[in-house]
């Protein structure tokens, strides 16, 4: 008899309870296993992907290094020339081996006295501006060598280039150079064009003028542009960069001997080498407009830009400071061969249209 304190048991010996905790667990260790294939695939996915990434990113390297080895040895095919002719002429080749783009609408203009060129791709925002000044250590250097790096970077931006032929030492020193830049912008202003619709922007010596030109308008209480975009900047012409000795080897371009010779020239003995108007790194920097620098890993002038930075942002500045791996001094002029040289321009581009 059964006793009836007792659960009666199924004839297997189980109760329903324990069927049911069975079930359960197995239904656990099926989701589990579902759950470890799951992670397993996706693990696996992240792994092919990322093994593809860095492969990608392995050739993409590879073949930027090919494509600035190539550039070095357009550089030094040639021993730089002797005399000043010869020099202006050696830069304005090798600027312009690659020409600006077959859309690229180029219109000659007089800035007051000063040869200017317009430059405009399709869609360009006419009412908005770079003035852009040349590098080539304030003796060399023109619209010509620069044409496709300013004409590239218009096109990034959105907006019309006015690229500025300002007068070169050592036939016309300092403060040749500056009051030409002064009168550009002020020829732009005379055009209608607002303060907050420029930017200004040069690479080298350029670079060091379009920091002199804003300085002397804070100076004077004018409205100032609306960013200034720097490559390379040569901001310190009493040659005290670190960098002028640390990366002279791998920089095919800029020696210290040769930017002494270059100063010398523009300053014509008559302007202290610290004065800020010719080295804006020693300036008061408060209250500039915000600054993008690009730079070159491989370049001597790598020191000038890295302090500037520093300057600018102690000051309260907006800057953003761009340090490029293995690429050599104004890199962007040969955009058109350099896919590093059209990144920083697209950067350029992004730049000033989140500024104007």
């Amino acid at each position: 008899m059964r006793d009836l304190g007792e659960a009666a048991l199924p004839a297997s010996g189980r109760t329903e309870e324990a069927d049911s905790i069975e079930t359960c667990k197995l239904r656990s260790t099926k989701s589990s296993a579902k759950q470890r294939l799951a992670t397993a695939t996706w693990e696996l996915a992240h792994f092919v992907s990322q093994l593809v990434h860095h492969r990608t990113v392995d050739v993409e390297t590879a073949m930027e290094q090919s494509d600035i080895a190539a550039i070095r040895a357009l550089l030094s095919a040639k021993p730089r020339p002797v005399g000043w002719a010869a020099r202006r002429q050696r830069l304005d080749e090798i600027g312009s081996v690659w020409p600006a783009a077959s859309d690229v609408t180029l219109t000659t203009v007089d800035v007051g006295g000063i040869p200017g060129e317009w430059s405009a791709a399709p869609g360009s925002d006419s009412s908005r501006v770079l003035l852009f000044f040349h590098g080539g250590g304030y003796c060399s250097g023109s619209i010509v060598s620069h044409r496709r790096m300013v004409s590239e970077a218009g096109r990034a931006g959105g907006v019309r280039t006015l690229a500025i032929g300002y007068r070169l030492a050592p036939e016309h020193p300092f403060p040749a150079a500056l009051d030409d830049a002064l009168t550009a912008w002020h020829f732009l202003r005379r055009q209608g064009i607002a303060a907050e619709r420029i930017a200004v922007g040069g690479d080298s010596a350029g670079g060091g003028l379009s920091l002199s030109l804003v300085l002397k308008l804070l100076e004077a209480k004018e409205p100032l542009p609306a960013c200034l975009w720097l490559v390379s900047p040569w901001t310190d012409l009493t040659m005290s960069g670190s960098t002028l000795v640390t990366k002279d080897a791998c920089d095919p371009i800029i020696h210290k001997g040769y930017l002494c010779e270059l100063a010398d020239a523009y300053l014509g003995g008559a302007t202290d080498h610290k004065d800020p108007r010719v080295s804006p790194l020693f300036a008061k920097l408060s209250g500039m407009p915000p600054m993008l620098v690009q730079v070159g890993s491989e370049e001597t002038l790598l020191d000038d830009a890295v302090r500037l930075a520093g300057a600018a942002g102690a000051a309260d500045v907006p800057v953003t400071l761009e340090i490029w791996p293995h690429m050599i001094h104004a890199w962007h002029l040969w955009n058109a061969r350099l896919e590093p040289g059209r990144r920083a321009l697209s950067g350029a581009g992004r730049f000033m249209r989140d500024h104007l």
